[in-house]
């Protein structure tokens, strides 16, 4: 049972087939990728494959970088310019499986330091639906970079 409900505005719908070496697509379309097991997981790593830590990975950035900009404006700060990578890596976890970790390097050309790490923060505990997805359940460190000066 969920821990909470939403009220849906956006439902995203995709088919995969063939697992990790397969095809995964959006009913409407707009993705649609060829998938390949890694060679350092002891897969194949055909080219022009991706992963579904790939696809992760630029979701969660994409999703995080719209919480920073939503706080950002709130907050009557400048954070255009932002630069979000996710590094998302996928390893045995102890207790047996696979498990996934994060680390969300975030770059604000427009803000300084401290300002940045505020917003970045709120961004992550406050706003963005990725991060509420995977709190407590994922290794996650969030490494933020102002680059202006302060005031």
């Amino acid at each position: 049972m969920a821990a909470y409900t939403i009220k849906p505005l956006v439902t995203a719908v995709a088919h995969s087939t063939g697992g990790r070496n397969g095809h995964s697509e959006t009913t409407d379309g707009s993705v649609s990728v060829n998938l390949s097991v890694r060679k350092e997981m002891g897969g194949p790593g055909l080219p022009n494959t991706t992963t579904p830590e790939h696809l992760f990975a630029a979701g969660y950035a994409a999703c995080f970088g719209g919480a920073l900009d939503f706080i950002a404006t709130k907050h009557k700060k400048d954070a255009s310019g932002a630069v979000v990578t996710c590094e998302a890596s996928i390893g045995p976890r102890e207790g047996g499986g696979f498990g996934i970790a994060v680390k969300m390097r975030v770059k604000v050309p427009n803000l300084s330091q401290a300002e940045a790490q505020q917003l970045a923060n709120e961004a992550h505990e406050s706003i963005c639906p990725y991060s509420h997805a995977t709190r407590g359940n994922i290794d996650m460190s969030l490494v933020v970079e102002g680059m202006a000066q302060a005031a």
